[in-house]
């Protein structure tokens, strides 16, 4: 199953807006159609816009009644501009899109019309795949940061709704459980549009993961209480600092993690990556309609008239975080040097450089109860996961992360649905 997909001059993706209750796939046959799909989250998350863009400019090529390739050039790129401006954050959607366009106006003056088309389309799938490779290589580097039967907190959806593969930090998380590393999973509801609630717990039911979903309120007690192991979050744009941007909320577990010095890993491809943006202040963030947080998927919760205030992303700076990865390498800690390094292709920071996982503070007696209630419930009617947090021993700062202590029950895999 693929999010998004192209078929024969169409696009086809999941209605990530009807999930968990309908699985929905949408056939897309216009820009003004994808667009739509993209400003109403119906497909999401940065790699995967960045996949639409670039077929929706191949589409919008294939589509086109333009006699000659500088005609078709024009109608792509105007397709590109519609589809750029619905989703300024993330920037894979504006990224795919160039390229695509930049492979359009070069090959206008060799080629005809029909061969440029084909062009167009095989370089929109081009990126689709190199995701899909991504994905697995950034789940492969982050290993070292996910401990055997550790309790990992993630945020939002990252799976593979949001790309063109495994995913970003679930597609992590995916990896750790496949390698028999039997994790338990914290979910946030991810409030206002509840994208772990929907579509995250879809995801981890259908894979077998344990786990229980959590309110966003109530990640940061039971980080700050030692019911975490590590955080895994994604991105949807990195600054060239390493500053993050990320689903509203990441800032604050950021910080939780930060002051119960457990690691804080961000996931993402090098796409993600804008060198161009020299910190998080210059990145922009999207405000969306008030009526998502007045409302709850369309029922509306506050008085009539109650003005709120709805930024889509937060910014994470690159001090509160232990690990960009990639799928070049990774970034601990993540700086300029760092950061440039992995854009370029240029794998890891030497050894003498890297920042050790922070190591976890003592654990308190009390800590053992909420564990089991947290990270014990998943959507299977089994006894579930049942992390119960131990003092650790101190680690070395390059060693792999000490072995937890939580130990998750497999429970029968449920169906449910994904973000």
């Amino acid at each position: 199953m693929r999010a998004i997909d192209w078929d024969a001059g169409t696009i086809r993706i999941i209605d990530q807006t009807l999930l968990p209750g309908e699985e929905k796939v949408l056939t897309l046959a216009s820009t003004a159609a994808l667009a739509d799909a993209i400003r109403s989250l119906k497909v999401r998350g940065a790699p995967a816009l960045g996949i639409a863009g670039a077929m929706g400019v191949a589409q919008a090529a294939s589509r086109s009644q333009a006699a000659t390739t500088q005609g078709v050039v024009r109608d792509a790129e105007a397709a590109g501009r519609e589809l750029a401006a619905t989703r300024p954050t993330a920037v894979n959607l504006a990224w795919a899109i160039d390229r695509v366009l930049k492979l359009a106006r070069d090959r206008a003056k060799d080629v005809d019309k029909d061969k440029l088309v084909v062009l167009l389309e095989e370089e929109a799938q081009r990126i689709a795949q190199e995701d899909a490779n991504a994905c697995l290589a950034m789940a492969r580097n982050t290993q070292r940061f996910i401990p055997t039967k550790a309790v990992v907190l993630t945020h939002c959806n990252t799976g593979f709704l949001c790309t063109g593969g495994y995913g970003t930090a679930l597609g992590a998380i995916r990896v750790a459980h496949e390698d028999g590393k039997e994790i338990a999973v914290l979910a946030t509801e991810t409030r206002p549009l509840l994208q772990g609630a929907r579509l995250t717990s879809w995801e981890l039911g259908k894979l077998g993961i344990p786990h229980a979903l959590i309110a966003d309120g109530a990640a940061a007690g039971l980080i700050a209480r030692g019911e975490v192991k590590v955080v895994v979050v994604g991105a949807d744009r990195i600054a060239a600092n390493g500053d993050v941007a990320n689903k509203v909320g990441t800032l604050g577990l950021a910080l939780a993690a930060n002051d119960a010095k457990i690691p804080f890993i961000v996931v993402a491809p090098t796409t993600t990556i804008d060198l161009s943006v020299p910190n998080g202040a210059r990145i922009p963030i999207e405000e969306r309609s008030a009526s998502e947080v007045t409302s709850v998927l369309g029922h509306p919760v506050a008085p009539a008239g109650t003005y709120a205030v709805n930024p889509a992303f937060d910014i994470t700076p690159a001090r509160l975080i232990t690990a960009v990865v990639t799928e070049t390498g990774v970034a601990t800690p993540p700086d300029v040097a760092s950061i440039k390094r992995l854009a370029t292709g240029g794998g890891s920071a030497p050894a003498a450089s890297r920042r050790a996982a922070p190591r976890p503070p003592s654990r308190k007696p009390a800590a053992k109860k909420t564990a089991k209630k947290a990270a014990t419930r998943p959507a299977a009617k089994k006894p579930a996961a049942r992390p119960v947090a131990k003092k650790p021993g101190p680690k070395k700062a390059a060693a792999k992360p000490k072995k937890a202590t939580a130990k998750p029950k497999k429970p029968a895999a449920k169906s449910g649905r994904k973000r």
